[in-house]
């Protein structure tokens, strides 16, 4: 008798330090990936100016679609990273450090595991990244959006849970290469459908463990500029209809759009202040992301990596001329920021500029991954990154390049390292 009580105890002795073992360490909690997805509303509540047209110099005069913010975390027991995507034009490389420092503190995701991603909407406030002398009606709204990017973050962490992940690929062919052949012989902003143009979709879905799709993260390339210069309501542009669409076919999930490499791509339509225009885009995308996303078969997933880099380009001045063969004048060294996450079978790429789609192309079909997608203007802005021919036939693209030719390899050789240490 005295023996089985003695027994007993011992089993509630080992079992219940087995049990804080197991409190104690979180990681041990988490099997495969877990993540989490947030959205915040990011419109302003008061008049400030838009950013994307140096034209455009009052303040916006309504809304006529929200604007917002969408975080993803992941975690894997051994690392944990966040993703954000925002409906504006972009964020200073010190922004993005702000913001990612104090990400770490309200969630515990490392600032180096944090991306930063702008949609680079041509039809939304300004986040001073662009623009010079900010009011204080600005500045309250450059504060506030900080405030809720960071919010944003902490609400995907607290929402972490078991997901299963799938990836699909599709087309849409609504953006065409704008380098376009004038009559004078210089290149200028236009419609060339001869040009390279990346028409690839991404998709990556996320479900729980119930089959309820929770998150779809869409990456296209094709700048935010359906709307112009005329245009003096706040939107979303293509990105913002895009993902209204989605969501009414995944009213549970938080969609997340990102532009790809598309530092030389624009829409088929406008740049304009007519909404119909924006709506199609919109539509006839959002039709091939919901195609995609429902034939995609989701699987559980624990890969997880991420790493960094920051390369320094040879700096450029404004050029005087968008004509060949312009001579370039030196400026001070421009830092590019590099990311690289890996999410199951699905690589990342995050660069802080507007890189040229055939950057982009060639940084795709060059990696091991086959699932390799482009996010651009992430943690911070470099200017556009032009591929060295552009800087020889000239054009808008590098006349304001803020980097001289070289910055093609520079980016591609850092890209492949980074890739191939995942």
């Amino acid at each position: 008798m005295k023996f089985t009580k003695a027994l007993t105890a011992l089993s509630l002795l080992v079992s219940g330090l087995l049990l804080t073992s197991f409190c104690l360490n979180p990681k041990s909690q988490i099997a495969g990936l877990n993540a989490g997805f947030a959205k915040i509303n990011i419109t302003p509540t008061q008049p400030v100016r838009m950013s994307g047209y140096e034209a455009r110099s009052e303040p916006f005069k309504g809304v006529h679609d929200d604007l917002f913010v969408s975080a993803a975390v992941f975690d894997n027991g051994d690392l944990k990273t966040c993703i954000i995507t925002a409906d504006v034009i972009g964020f200073s490389h010190k922004f993005t450090d702000e913001i990612r420092s104090l990400i770490e503190r309200e969630t515990g995701v490392s600032a180096m595991n944090v991306m930063i991603t702008a949609v680079h909407n041509h039809s939304a406030p300004i986040t001073g990244v662009y623009t010079k002398n900010i009011t204080q009606p600005e500045t309250d709204y450059i504060r506030t959006l900080q405030e809720k990017i960071v919010r944003a973050a902490k609400n995907a962490n607290e929402s972490l849970q078991p997901v299963r992940i799938g990836t699909g690929k599709g087309t849409c062919k609504m953006n065409i290469n704008r380098r376009a052949r004038h009559g004078d012989g210089g290149i200028w902003l236009g419609r060339n459908p001869s040009g390279i143009c990346d028409h690839e979709v991404g998709v990556i879905r996320f479900d729980d463990l119930s089959g309820n799709t929770i998150g779809l993260m869409i990456n296209w390339p094709c700048h935010a500029t359906t709307g112009g210069q005329e245009n003096y309501q706040v939107t979303g542009d293509w990105p913002g209809a895009t993902a209204r669409n989605v969501e009414q076919s995944y009213p549970d999930a938080v969609v997340m759009v990102s532009a790809g490499a598309s530092g030389d791509i624009n829409p088929i339509y406008g740049p304009n202040d007519n909404f119909n225009d924006i709506n199609a885009i919109g539509a006839i995308l959002s039709e091939e992301v919901i195609r995609v996303a429902k034939s995609i078969e989701t699987a559980e997933a624990s890969n997880l990596k991420i790493a960094n880099s920051t390369i320094t380009a040879n700096g450029k001045k404004r050029s005087e001329s968008r004509m060949p063969d312009v001579s370039l004048e030196p400026n001070d060294p421009i830092v590019i920021k590099l990311a690289v996450v890996k999410i199951g079978k699905n690589i990342i790429v995050g660069i802080s500029g507007e890189l040229m789609n055939e950057i982009g192309l060639d940084i795709k079909a060059n990696s091991p991954f086959k699932n390799t997608f482009i996010y651009t203007h992430c943690n911070g802005s470099s200017g556009y990154l032009c591929t060295d021919q552009a800087y020889i036939q000239g054009g808008y693209e590098p006349m304001v390049a803020r980097t001289m030719p070289g910055t093609e390899a520079l980016i591609k050789d850092a890209l492949k390292k980074l890739i191939n240490e995942l």
